[in-house]
């Protein structure tokens, strides 16, 4: 019984990991890479290593995919290029102008 739920979890980890891998969206890359982490602790639990399984939920689940959210969030907002293309002034009022050291003017 025990190598069939091993296999299960390796279809699923195989399934997951490749649905990441093609997956284009780098939000939908993320959710799907959080999957992975749940199919990996999963098939850690299975091969009784529940302090892997454990880390792999804490990291693999939660902490990369935010990482990688975040950054793709930050990266979507841009950089500050304003919209004369000068370097480090944002177009919103409310952001107060730097200059090339960092800082306000």
């Amino acid at each position: 019984m025990a190598q069939y739920l091993v296999v299960v979890a390796l279809l699923l980890v195989a399934a997951s990991a490749t649905a990441a891998a093609l997956a284009r969206d780098p939000v939908t890359q993320s959710t799907l890479l959080a999957m992975l982490g749940i199919a990996l602790a999963v098939l850690f639990t299975v091969l009784q290593a529940p302090d892997v399984a454990l880390s792999q939920l804490a990291v693999g689940t939660a902490v990369t995919p935010l990482l990688i959210l975040l950054t793709v969030r930050k990266v979507r907002r841009g950089t500050g290029d304003g919209a004369d293309g000068k370097r480090g002034e944002s177009t919103d009022p409310d952001t107060p102008s730097r200059d090339a050291r960092g800082r306000r003017r």
